[in-house]
């Protein structure tokens, strides 16, 4: 009997086609209630962080260069008080297969795939990260399907969205380009329901593992060469993955004490699911549009439980404006050399002003940078951006910048500063959404300890969350 491929019926079978897909059964992690064993989940991948190595070794991913960028440190420290300005390093994980710190998680989730035997593994994303699919994917012999929320109901697409989509058709992957709305994730699992291929969600527990090498070869090669933990990791932050894993990565390297720092675009103000807002911005990722959403409701992606939990690691969530990270764009290839894609680019402006705050003699890490191309160039997102009526002049982001509205670049390096977003507030929202999904029953003890874990405070704290609620 054929089974119904209307929206409601598929995503009814959600579950049951997502457990099929990823070869995983999520029902072993819960509670029952509000809680579920995290860290089990983490342990599900099946490989230790020397595993997690090895197998990157043998499709050329990671132990990407770690490059002091001696000259922008130089105008960081011009602008800040005697004897501060922190070195700023990045981590060019450009150097990666496709260009991203992506395929350290495409790595692992198709390795697992081929292990499993599936004929082929399919991603729901319109970044990087579909690259890295295709790429592995290639690698390993297995087919490669990218389903890519692409365009506005008139057919138009951001450059950056589409130069993503032909790096994923150049490294083979078939890829399903689709209008921005709902229907995303109803064509993701009907795919998968049909193919039967191998769900490589970003927020599995296989991705997250290869994240972490990327936290841990940032504390090795910081401790061997300067003798000291790096005082901050600045991880530009969506969905939260690069934020876990180098979390993860850097305590499993011994760096305790490093501040782990989310960063985003500041785009308030414009939905991500609008179809007439979709294009009112220049930046695709990395951006408050995906990166609050996901810290208040995580387990809202592809898979039952995410992998990626930005609140149980991020100590501050930084936020800067478009036209800061198209600035700092081009004096990353001006002053050093290195030409690549914004959203490495996001945390750099951010890490800019971060370091001016610390002693001379700390260090600041930025924890990717990101291939660029046609459409990652800034003078195609700037004309796209004008063809859409958007402002663009300089002036001080800080107090003229209007997401989809301008684009205002900074009139002086002074004028390039990240602002706190409100991680307090997100915290509370993030208790509140769990205990609404808990139908109002009271929350157990093990709940009182799981969500105080989750958004890093204490059981005190949640209690008078919900006190309040």
């Amino acid at each position: 009997m054929a089974v119904s491929k209307e929206y409601h019926a598929v995503m009814a079978r959600s579950e049951e086609i997502m457990k099929k897909a990823l070869g995983l059964d999520y029902s072993q992690f819960e509670s029952g209630s509000i809680a579920f064993d995290y860290e089990k989940l983490m342990d599900a991948a099946g490989y230790d962080l020397q595993e997690v190595i090895a197998m990157q070794k043998e499709t050329g991913v990671g132990g990407t260069p770690l490059l002091e960028l001696r000259n922008i440190t130089a105008f960081a420290r011009k602008y800040a008080k005697p004897g501060y300005g922190a070195r700023i390093l990045i981590k060019d994980e450009a150097a990666n297969p496709s260009g991203s710190f992506k395929d350290r998680r495409a790595s692992i989730a198709v390795a697992q795939a081929k292990k499993l035997g599936y004929e082929g593994v399919i991603a729901a994303t319109s970044g990087n990260y579909g690259a890295a699919v295709a790429s592995q994917a290639a690698m390993r012999g297995l087919k490669a399907i990218i389903v890519q929320e692409c365009y506005d109901s008139k057919g138009v697409g951001q450059p950056e969205i589409i130069e993503k989509a032909r790096k994923c058709e150049a490294l083979g992957a078939e890829v399903l380009q689709l209008t921005v709305g709902p229907e995303l994730f109803y064509e993701h699992l009907s795919l998968m329901e049909d193919t039967g291929y191998f769900n490589a969600s970003l927020y599995s527990p296989f991705g997250m593992a290869g994240v972490e090498t990327l936290g841990y070869e940032i504390g090795r090669e910081v401790l061997e060469r300067y003798g000291k933990e790096p005082a901050m990791a600045v991880c530009t932050y969506a969905g939260g993955g690069m934020v876990t894993g180098t979390a993860r990565g850097l305590e499993k390297c011994g760096c305790k004490s490093t501040e782990i720092i989310g960063a985003s675009i500041d785009l308030t103000g414009l939905h991500m699911a609008s179809d007439v807002q979709f294009n009112r911005k220049s930046c695709t990722t990395g951006h408050t549009g995906f990166g609050i959403p996901h810290a208040m409701n995580p387990d809202s992606g592809d898979i039952p439980r995410s992998a990626a939990r930005p609140l149980r690691y991020m100590d501050r969530y930084v936020t800067i404006t478009q036209g800061e990270v198209m600035y700092m764009t081009e004096m990353l290839a001006i002053l050093e050399g290195i030409e690549r894609g914004p959203a490495g680019n996001t945390a750099l402006a951010c890490a800019f002003s971060l370091a001016q705050s610390l002693p001379e003699d700390e260090i600041v890490v930025v924890t990717e940078t990101e291939y660029t191309g046609a459409g990652k160039h800034i003078q195609p997102q700037l004309s796209f951006a004008r063809e859409n009526g958007i402002e663009i002049r300089f002036g001080d982001p800080s107090a003229e910048d209007v997401p989809g509205k301008n684009i205002i670049l900074p009139d002086d390096l002074s004028m390039l500063r990240c602002k706190d977003a409100d991680l307090d507030h997100m915290r509370k929202k993030m208790i509140e959404r769990a205990a609404l999904r808990a139908n109002g029953s009271r929350p157990t003890r093990e709940d009182l300890e799981f969500l105080a874990q989750d958004t890093n405070t204490s059981v005190e704290y949640v209690k008078n969350i919900l006190s309040e609620a």
